[in-house]
């Protein structure tokens, strides 16, 4: 088959694309931000990464602090060394750097996790006998799975922010027994990219006596996050989604349910004192500070890079980098809006703010065939699929079905049809011409088809190259 002549760039001027908007900052320097790919219909162009939803790239900046510390690194906590304590002195500080990135409160405690489903699962771990917890069907499965020793209220998906504070108002106020609550709630749908209305449903949780997490995975990359003005009781987010993809996570929020509970993880680290008992056993004394719930060796380079990744996210300023995604959210929007067989997915509506993830399905196409071509013809890195969202994408889908394609579509679960959607996602570390090579390749698709064959392997869609 013969190459669509410049397919993956058309009608991209790169200079004239990152100086659009003169009020906007440049993207942050990125890892990978100069990689080329092969097309399968000939050449090769520069990887355009536009998931970040999933998984964001690393910082120039992060990755050059944690190579400029990887030859000093050390034991945390357990060695008399230079390195270790130079590496405690550096764990130490990052755990403050992030309670001043959080805006926390004093007394509150900042425990380094794996991901943010590590946190919620640990904070899963504390909650008290009888608690029940709250759950919008519209959260991330990290959000919504983790409470299985909890009884468990799910709320269904709301159509306005409005909405969604009076489900939850009534939800609380109608609790039987009128005991211990938790509300789990998504600050940025990982679907969607819609901005949740964290603050006034904290309120609403206060006021029914129940306390809240905030899921931050999505907010947090792209919008400060203020636990002191949130008056959120918990927030949970994960490095590798801000810009630190090095295995660590963070819960940070209030100390009480942390210090009441067993130790998420039991060994070293967690314990202050171990002592043989004369019948034979032992006697654990826990300590009560973070440290409670972070056994074993800490991955201290993963929670060097979230410190590094905070502060050059706040050095570069939140509104600089919420007006340039701004922008990129209005070129994709803009330019999805005149396909008309494209369907962007939305709870709240086309004028609900957002972060830079966008989901849509295309008429006459699998969703899995589309982000292929994509993949395979311009270059082009998106997701497809159910986001680890399942109800939520089923709720926004309702039944259209999906064309088979050339490629079929996921399995569906028994008795359903097999539905699925496309999201692009993007951050500070985007260049326009990425995202105008995005809205290109979409026209012409839809307008033309695309230019190679593809097959399923193993669940996946990929050209076929026999």
């Amino acid at each position: 088959m013969s190459a669509r002549p410049n397919a993956a760039t058309a009608t991209v001027d790169t200079a004239a694309a990152d100086s659009a908007d003169p009020c906007c900052a440049a993207p942050l320097p990125v890892l990978g931000r100069d990689v080329t790919v092969p097309l399968v219909t000939g050449g090769e162009v520069t990887y355009a990464a536009l998931d970040y939803a999933a998984s964001a790239p690393a910082l120039q900046r992060v990755w050059d602090d944690v190579a400029a510390y990887a030859p000093y690194y050390g034991s945390v906590h357990r060695g008399a060394g230079y390195l270790s304590q130079l590496s405690t002195d550096l764990f130490e500080n990052s755990r403050a750097t992030v309670a001043e990135f959080l805006d926390c409160r004093p007394g509150d405690q900042v425990v380094f996790t794996r991901s943010t489903t590590d946190s919620l699962n640990l904070l899963a771990a504390t909650v008290p006998a009888g608690c029940q917890v709250f759950v919008f069907e519209t959260e991330h499965h990290a959000s919504l799975l983790p409470w299985r020793d909890a009884r468990v209220t799910y709320l269904n998906a709301p159509r306005t922010p409005q909405q969604a504070v009076e489900t939850l108002e009534r939800a609380l106020a109608d609790r039987d027994p009128y005991g211990p609550a938790l509300v789990c709630v998504t600050g940025a749908s990982n679907v969607t990219g819609e901005l949740w209305p964290v603050k006034e449903l904290a309120a609403a949780a206060h006021a029914h006596g129940a306390r809240i997490v905030l899921d931050a995975a999505q907010l947090a990359p792209h919008h400060p996050v203020s636990v002191r003005e949130l008056d959120v009781d918990w927030v949970a987010f994960s490095g590798h989604k801000l810009y630190a993809p090095f295995g660590s996570g963070v819960l940070a929020g209030r100390a009480d349910w942390l210090q009441d509970s067993e130790p998420y993880l039991a060994g070293g680290g967690a314990s202050r004192k171990v002592a043989r008992r004369a019948d034979g056993g032992v006697d654990v004394e826990w300590h009560t500070t973070a440290a409670r719930h972070e056994a074993g060796s800490p991955n201290v380079i993963g929670v060097y890079s979230i410190a590094s990744a905070c502060k050059a996210l706040t050095e570069a300023g939140f509104d600089s980098l919420v007006a340039r995604e701004q922008h990129l959210i209005d070129t994709v929007r803009a330019g999805l809006a005149e396909v008309p067989e494209v369907r962007v997915l939305s709870l709240f509506g086309d004028d609900a703010p957002r972060v830079g993830v966008i989901s849509f399905v295309v008429e006459g196409w699998n969703s899995s065939h589309f982000a292929a071509a994509l993949s395979a013809e311009y270059g082009i890195g998106v997701r497809d699929g159910l986001f680890c969202a399942h109800p939520l994408v089923r709720t926004l889908l309702g039944s259209d079905p999906q064309d088979p394609g050339e490629c079929g579509a996921p399995e569906a679960a028994p008795g359903e049809r097999s539905l699925n959607a496309i999201r692009v996602s993007f951050g500070a570390g985007t260049p326009d011409e990425h995202v105008e090579r995005f809205v290109g390749a979409v026209k012409e698709l839809v307008r033309d088809g695309a230019q190679w064959k593809y097959r399923t392997e193993d669940g996946r869609c990929v050209p076929d190259r026999g």
